[in-house]
C-alpha cells in the first residue's frame, strides 16, 4: 500500500508558516493583500475565487476584487490591471484565465507586473522558472507539486522525474523546478513513444496530461512517487484525476489523492506568493 500524499498536512504546515509571516508583517504596518480580476461568470473560475478568498481569510490576507462583465472592452481591462499595478496596498494580482475570445490575453499578461505576477503568467515570471532567477513567481500549481515533495521528504536530487504534460502552465515549469532541484526529468507528450516505459523508469512521475485516469497500472512500478495535477468531474459527480489511482496505489510508494492532493496546496501556495510580495516590497 502506497504512501497517501494528502494535501491537507501540507497546507497546515504551509498556513503556520503563512500566518506567522502575516502577524509580523501587520506588526511593521503592512497588510498583505491579493488582488482579483475576474473577467465573467465562469463556474471554476468563481469556485476558485471562492477557495482562495477563504484561504486568505483564514491567513490574515486581505483581498480587493475587481470583476468586470464578459464583454469588456480591452481598454477597459488594461485599466483595471494598470490600477492593480499601481495600487501599493496591492501586493500580488490574480486574473482568472482563459479570457474571453474577444480580448488579447497576451497583452493583459504582459501588463501585469512581475512582482505582482503571483500566478506566474508574464514572461517575466516564466524567465524566472527557467533561469532560476527571482523574477515573478512560478505558476502555483506547478510551485505546489513542488511544495508536496518537499514536505513529505521525497529526495529529488540525483533521481530520475518524468512529467507528463508540456503545458506552459504545469509541465514545462515543473519539469524546470525539477531540475532546479538536480532532478534528471523527461517531458513526456502526445508524441512520446513507450511512454509507459519512460515513466516505469522514472523515480517521480508528475502526471498533468489533462486525461482522465490515463496513468494505470502499466505506468509504474514499485517505490515511485506519483504526484496527480489532474482533475475530472465525471458525469454522477464524481472527481478522479489523471492518474487511475485504484490501479497505481497498490504498486507504487507514494501517491497524491484527487481530490485531497494538489489542488488542495495550491490556494496556500497562491497566498504564500502574496505574502513573499509583500515582505519584498517592505525591503526596497
Amino acid at each position: 500500500m502506497a504512501q497517501i500524499l494528502r494535501g491537507k498536512e501540507v497546507t497546515e504546515a504551509l498556513n503556520a508558516s503563512i500566518q506567522a509571516d502575516v502577524a509580523a508583517l501587520k506588526e511593521k504596518g503592512v497588510f498583505p493583500t491579493l488582488g482579483i480580476l475576474r473577467v465573467g461568470e465562469r463556474d471554476d473560475d468563481i469556485a476558485y475565487e471562492r477557495g482562495a478568498c477563504k484561504r486568505c481569510e483564514t491567513n490574515g490576507v486581505a483581498v480587493k476584487k475587481c470583476v468586470l462583465p464578459a464583454d469588456v472592452s480591452q481598454e477597459t481591462l488594461m485599466e483595471a490591471i494598470r490600477e492593480f499595478n499601481e495600487d501599493p496596498s496591492v501586493h500580488g494580482v490574480l486574473m482568472f484565465r482563459p479570457l474571453p475570445g474577444h480580448l488579447d490575453e497576451d497583452a493583459a499578461c504582459e501588463a501585469l507586473l512581475p512582482e505582482k505576477d503571483v500566478d506566474g503568467i508574464t514572461q517575466g515570471s516564466a524567465a524566472g522558472v527557467y533561469m532560476g532567477k527571482a523574477i515573478g513567481y512560478p505558476p502555483c500549481t506547478a510551485k505546489a507539486c513542488m511544495a508536496i515533495l518537499d514536505h513529505f521528504g521525497i529526495a529529488v536530487a540525483g533521481k530520475k522525474a518524468a512529467v507528463i504534460g508540456r503545458s506552459p502552465v504545469i509541465g514545462r515549469p515543473v519539469a524546470m523546478m525539477l531540475m532546479q532541484k538536480n532532478a534528471t526529468v523527461t517531458i513526456c507528450h502526445t508524441k512520446t513513444e513507450n511512454m509507459e516505459e519512460v515513466c516505469r523508469d522514472a523515480d517521480i512521475v508528475i502526471a498533468a496530461a489533462g486525461k482522465a485516469r490515463m496513468v494505470d497500472d502499466s505506468f509504474v512500478r514499485e517505490s515511485q512517487t506519483i504526484i496527480d495535477v489532474g482533475i475530472h468531474v465525471g458525469e454522477n459527480g464524481d472527481m478522479c484525476g489523471d492518474v487511475d489511482f485504484s490501479m497505481v496505489e497498490p504498486v507504487v510508494g507514494a501517491v497524491t489523492p484527487v481530490p485531497g492532493g494538489v489542488g488542495t496546496v495550491t490556494t496556500s501556495i497562491l497566498v504564500r506568493h502574496v505574502v513573499d510580495a509583500a515582505q519584498q516590497g517592505l525591503r526596497k
